[in-house]
């Protein structure tokens, strides 16, 4: 049984940063893409970033371009989010997710391809 369980969130200033942590266990064979999402309250779960088997390919939505860094460690079977300049729309619920069967280079962006999750982490940025 594969779970994933993040840490990290908590509450920040705008303007300042915070880490997301989303530990992977249980047995994978198989290559995996990592891929970040949140969920603000009475909207859908969107996709912030993702990262390729190999951690080469990233991929991050305009909102969050050049400010926030995806990560992976496959030797400790961790994820990373890194976020800086974290502003007040940024607030929502985190969640880490994998897709397995990936090729090494590809990244995953929609939600509905993705087979495992965590269990959301929540981010409160006050301004």
């Amino acid at each position: 049984q594969v779970q994933l369980v993040e840490s990290g969130g908590g509450l920040v200033q705008a303007g300042g940063s915070l880490r997301l942590s989303c530990a992977t266990s249980g047995r994978i064979f198989t290559s995996y893409g990592t891929g970040w999402f949140r969920q603000a309250p009475g909207k859908e779960r969107d996709i912030v970033a993702a990262i390729s088997w190999n951690g080469f390919v990233t991929y991050y939505a305009d909102s969050v371009q050049g400010r926030f860094t995806i990560s992976r460690d496959h030797d400790k079977n961790m994820g990373y989010l890194k976020m800086n300049s974290l502003r007040p729309e940024d607030k929502a619920v985190y969640y880490c997710a994998i897709r397995t069967g990936t090729e090494w280079h590809q990244v995953t962006k929609k939600l509905e391809d993705y087979q495992y999750w965590g269990q959301g982490n929540q981010v409160t940025i006050s301004s």
